[in-house]
């Protein structure tokens, strides 16, 4: 007869094990990012997209519209615009029918954290769905497409400044009304052209003061030219007023030349991460706070379900989390772009149309005062429902054992409610920091394309990039680059 071995768990390990694996899970998204990056660092941008598309099932149900978009950027980037479109579309039309979601939703995000609700993107990412399948389209040189794109964020934007109270904040992006009026103007639409560069212009100096990103040079150009086509004699005078001194070609000389665009994707997009505040009802909660940050706690899921464990056994500390934006600012300063033909050549440099850093920026400081009253709403019900769940507990176990089954149930209870307690750290991250542009008319022919990004210091970043290109009179192409970091 085999002797039976009982082996004693200790009640530590009971709660522990189910905190630790309450608090873990971030780490794969972390290291996911990281691996692209490290991809289109090195420009391996069919590995950067391979990664994600290896890794679709780690996003889960309610991040569907967050892979999209994710990997709606890599295919772009890789050269697979149809595809990219493919796939941002699908964003576009879940982001739509998300506008209404189920209330068990929304209850079970309250008695969790908000990353239970289905991920349907900031609005400037919303903006950024369009506008980055506008330039899908134009890279193909399907103009009519490019058009249809460039209505519908005219429509968003319509619709975000409509339901905007504030004079400050996103009610307006000045790089998609930009990029629509070079679609315009392309398209020889000179009219919906000037109104979409007069709306950038005058979103530009709208949000100068959070948006830290001056007017182009090319935007005020592309002013004179419109208003100058346009016989518009009053505003053409305005802006000859304004931009003094400025050289600028007209219409008709644009239109006997080549028009070549250059879009620069510099740095990475902001990540977010948890910030807790740990929030001691007690004396003793308070000394066992100062003493578990003094030991030097950590945000890895080691020292969160210790720290969950040690604050459910107290019974008297309230967790709250909150997102914290970490920008990856991009170290260029510049792209410089250089056509070389057989007798002559031609060069600008990029000029900053977006600010993706400073619109997250601006985006979390809005939505901040809200999500931080709900977190310490759900906080407080957590508390009082772990509270309850010791006296049902107790009460259900009897009185022989009940006091020592409800403290267990209590602690356990309260501390899944800190350890469950999370902030909602998704965000489009395979976007860049910054988006630079530059513009050239060139005289039709064979041309070496050479594009260089340059640091604040005129070193060179990265590799050059280089090739042969043939443009004609009237024609418009567009080409992208992506520089890290």
């Amino acid at each position: 007869m085999i002797p039976l071995r009982l082996t004693v768990v200790p009640a530590s390990l009971l709660l522990t094990a189910p905190i630790l694996a309450a608090v873990e899970g971030c780490g794969s998204t972390t290291s996911r990012y990281l691996l692209v990056e490290e991809s289109l660092r090195v420009g391996d941008t069919k590995r950067a997209d391979l990664i994600l598309e290896q890794a679709e099932h780690e996003y889960g149900a309610k991040s569907r519209v967050l892979y999209k978009m994710d990997r709606g950027m890599t295919l772009h980037l890789a050269g697979r615009y149809q595809e990219s479109n493919a796939l941002l579309e699908q964003a576009e039309e879940e982001v739509e029918q998300l506008y209404t979601r189920r209330i068990r939703t929304e209850t079970k995000a309250f008695l969790l954290n908000d990353t239970e609700l289905p991920y349907e993107g900031e609005p400037y990412e919303q903006v950024m769905l369009n506008v980055l399948k506008s330039i899908n389209y134009a890279v193909l040189g399907s103009w009519n497409e490019a058009l249809v794109e460039a209505r519908r964020i005219d429509h968003r934007l319509n619709v975000l400044s409509d339901r905007i109270a504030e004079k400050v904040g996103y009610r307006d992006d000045a790089f998609a009304r930009y990029l629509t009026g070079i679609l315009y103007e392309v398209a020889g639409d000179v009219n919906n052209a000037f109104i979409a560069y007069r709306k950038a212009y005058e979103a530009y100096r709208a949000d100068a003061s959070w948006l830290r990103t001056p007017v182009p040079q090319m935007l005020r150009e592309d002013l004179l030219r419109a208003t100058d086509a346009l016989h518009l004699t009053e505003e053409h005078e305005e802006y000859q007023r304004a931009f003094a001194d400025l050289s600028w070609r007209t219409l008709s000389d644009t239109q006997r030349l080549a028009h070549v665009v250059v879009i620069s994707y510099n740095g990475g997009a902001p990540r977010k991460e948890d910030q807790f505040i740990d929030l001691p009802i007690s004396l003793d909660a308070l000394n066992l706070v100062f003493l578990t940050k003094r030991a030097g706690g950590s945000n890895n899921p080691e020292s969160r379900a210790a720290e969950s464990l040690l604050y459910g056994l107290n019974g008297h500390v309230v967790r709250v989390a909150l997102p914290r934006l970490v920008p990856q600012k991009t170290q260029a300063a510049a792209g410089e772009v250089r056509l070389t033909g057989m007798s002559e050549a031609f060069s600008a440099r990029t000029e900053l149309v977006q600010n993706l850093t400073a619109l997250a920026e601006k985006n979390l400081a809005e939505r901040f005062p809200a999500i931080a009253v709900k977190a310490v709403a759900r906080a407080a019900v957590k508390q009082t429902l772990a509270m309850g769940v010791g006296r049902g507990a107790q009460a259900a176990a009897g009185k022989d054992v009940g006091p020592l089954v409800g403290v267990l149930a209590g602690a356990l209870a309260r501390s899944l409610a800190i350890a469950t307690e999370e902030a909602d750290k998704r965000s489009w991250r395979t976007l860049p920091d910054e988006v630079q542009l530059a513009r050239l008319w060139v005289p039709p022919g064979d041309y070496e394309l050479r594009i260089r990004s340059v640091d604040r210091g005129g070193s060179l970043m990265g590799r050059e990039s280089v090739q042969a290109v043939t443009v004609h009179a009237g024609e418009s192409r567009f080409y992208t680059v992506r520089v890290l970091p």
